[in-house]
């Protein structure tokens, strides 16, 4: 995987290339003219290389503006984190508003999705049609195209769960169009009609990947069948309870979609090989690709893709940082820590990821690994930590949800004091005594805890209804008006006169 990192920024310079000189049609489609597939897709290091653009072009969409998964999954929960002024109005998100100029221009603008699964629909065309000639190379033509067309099913599939947790209806695009002028605009699609094409791609990308990695350069941080599990069983918890909101306190599910997780889950776990990192090895979960990685997005300075700007760094002082500010732009909301955790907590969590607790603006150090690219001055630092997207933990905690979800209280109510024993040495349990209610607020608590700045937060609030306890801006009334969706950047209207505004946003952007 290093060497294809090394030739990447040949093929993304080709990218670059094209997309710049292509009509601004409203998906951004990647065009390939002729004279480009005339000297693409002939051997098995161009489908390589296009992959790899792949995974970079959606990492990429993640990454902007301000590290849009977190703003969108997280900062927008508003008691986490606070965001300071800066000029761009970002703080607005966090009292409820995404009417700011920046918001709309950049967080309500889904383009960059659209190119990574652009890129997507390019690579399940051409790889399809490369012949066994063409992977010559490769000990085994067929097995190689099959992890390939994998890897871009998986890639269009997560692309779209990022945009369908954020917008809800969104267009669905599934051709490779080589001529983008002549590209169709398409209108959204129902949000329920999104969710079936991920699924129906993540069951394809199982059936072509497998669970192991050809090369371990690539494990963890290329798809296999376990990182599609993952994808899967989030889409069917997301699903279970986002498709009716009816119901604004008390989640009613679809049983039929909890019980698809839990078989999900199931495998996952028996057949994916993750475990739990010893908790004396905390920070190395975040340092990336331990053994409860399932996925993430490369992000390391060992080949040169660290951040200078990227949400972790906007929480670290000139304590982590040389010549860094003494007031970073993000801090931890107190009340999250005294809510979570309380006073002198022995939480490995706690201990491990918050620094400066006893202040008005805490940090959070989840995210320290800084590398200085000029060593002997120690200047120009870069966080080396990569952005996970699945661990294993994640699924742990689900099952205890699915329990919830079924009214199982006393194997919700095991799962949740297992995890606390696990991370603190003095942990508050609950028991049969508390109410239903009562475990799904532990539940959201523990979550809050495991999964805090990983851009996991507010939906998990939303699909659990612990948004009431947690997010003042959240009326119930605006919560079944779908008012969690973001609007939509009202330039893309200008090339798509088929698009529909978001729905609680008509008449107020």
């Amino acid at each position: 995987m290093r060497n294809t990192y090394k030739k990447l920024s040949i093929f993304c310079g080709i990218l670059v290339f094209i997309s710049l000189s292509s009509c601004k049609k409203l998906l951004e489609q990647v065009p390939k003219n002729s004279t480009y597939l005339q000297v693409f897709w002939k051997n098995a290091n161009d489908a390589r290389y296009a992959i790899a653009g792949n995974y970079s072009l959606l990492r990429a969409a993640a990454n902007s503006y301000n590290d849009r998964y977190y703003m969108y999954g997280e900062a927008v929960a508003k008691n986490y984190f606070t965001i300071q002024y800066n000029g761009d109005g970002l703080e607005g998100i966090q009292g409820g508003d995404y009417t700011f100029q920046y918001n709309l221009q950049n967080l309500g603008n889904y383009t960059n999705y659209y190119k990574a699964i652009a890129m997507s629909n390019t690579v399940i065309k051409n790889v399809s049609k490369m012949t066994d000639d063409q992977l010559s190379t490769e000990d085994n033509p067929t097995a190689f195209r099959n992890n390939i067309l994998g890897q871009a099913l998986f890639l269009r599939a997560l692309s779209y769960f990022m945009m369908v947790r954020v917008w809800g209806d969104v267009p669905i695009v599934t051709e490779a169009y080589d001529d983008v002028i002549n590209a169709p605009q398409l209108p959204r699609s129902p949000k329920a009609d999104v969710m079936k094409l991920i699924e129906d791609d993540c069951h394809k990308a199982a059936g072509l990947l497998t669970w192991s990695y050809a090369n371990v350069g690539d494990a963890k941080v290329t798809a296999n069948t376990g990182a599609v599990y993952a994808l899967l069983a989030h889409l069917y918890l997301w699903r279970a309870t986002m498709l009716d909101v009816s119901s604004p306190t008390v989640p009613v599910a679809n049983l039929t979609d909890v019980a698809s997780a839990d078989t999900t889950i199931n495998a996952l776990m028996s057949r994916g090989g993750y475990a739990l990192v010893d908790t004396s090895k905390y920070k190395s979960i975040f340092v990336g690709r331990t053994s409860e990685s399932i996925f993430e997005f490369n992000m390391s300075e060992n080949t040169l893709e660290g951040s200078n700007g990227s949400i972790g760094i906007n929480f670290l002082n000139q304590s982590y940082i040389n010549q860094g500010t003494t007031n970073p732009r993000d801090f931890v909301v107190p009340a999250y820590l005294n809510e979570h955790y309380g006073d002198g907590s022995t939480d490995i969590r706690f201990k491990n990821n918050f620094a400066l607790v006893g202040t008005t603006q805490p940090m959070c150090i989840k995210y320290n690994n800084i590398i200085y690219r000029n060593l002997a001055q120690q200047l120009d630092p870069y966080l080396s930590n990569n952005m996970i997207i699945f661990r294993f933990s994640d699924f742990v905690l689900l099952k205890a949800e699915i329990a919830l979800y079924r009214g199982d209280k006393a194997t919700a109510i095991t799962i949740i004091n297992n995890w606390r024993m696990r991370n603190d040495k003095n942990p508050s349990l609950i028991d049969d005594s508390w109410t239903l209610a009562d475990v799904f607020y532990e539940y959201g608590i523990e979550r809050g805890k495991e999964f805090y700045l990983e851009g996991e937060i507010f939906y998990d609030l939303l699909r659990t209804r612990e948004y009431q306890n947690h997010v003042d801006w959240l009326q119930d009334t605006r919560f079944q008006a779908e008012g969690y969706y973001w609007p939509l950047d009202p330039a893309l209207f200008q090339q798509n006169p088929s698009l529909k505004q978001t729905k609680y946003w008509l008449g107020k952007v």
